[in-house]
């Protein structure tokens, strides 16, 4: 990536995934995870859910509803992520084609 001076502080242009900039193993697997979760906390703002309302209909504890707030998902699955969004009233498409390049990557499409 091209660096470039801004204001006398040195800045490069991201990838689009701030996992992969920051040099993380499994960064593609990361940014969609981060992605289900927001779409969780904002299924939980419009319907109202307290963390522990959110936990029952979608079927884990509160502490993980909590955790996940936070920013941590290490303990959920992208599967589970999933099944609750399916459970706060999301469908949800897989769409599988061939890739472009010699290895694939995954995509996150919000709609």
């Amino acid at each position: 990536m091209k660096k470039r001076l801004v204001d006398g502080v040195e800045v490069q242009r991201s990838s689009g995934n701030a996992f992969a900039d920051l040099g993380l193993p499994d960064a593609d697997k990361l940014k969609i995870k981060s992605g289900l979760v927001i779409e969780i906390r904002k299924a939980m703002r419009r319907l109202g859910l307290t963390q522990q309302e959110a936990a029952k209909r979608m079927g884990i504890t509160q502490p993980k509803v909590s955790d996940m707030m936070r920013g941590d998902f290490s303990n959920l699955s992208e599967r589970k992520l999933m099944d609750c969004l399916n459970r706060l009233g999301y469908d949800i498409e897989i769409k599988v084609k061939p890739a472009t390049h010699p290895i694939g990557h995954l995509l996150l499409a919000i709609a």
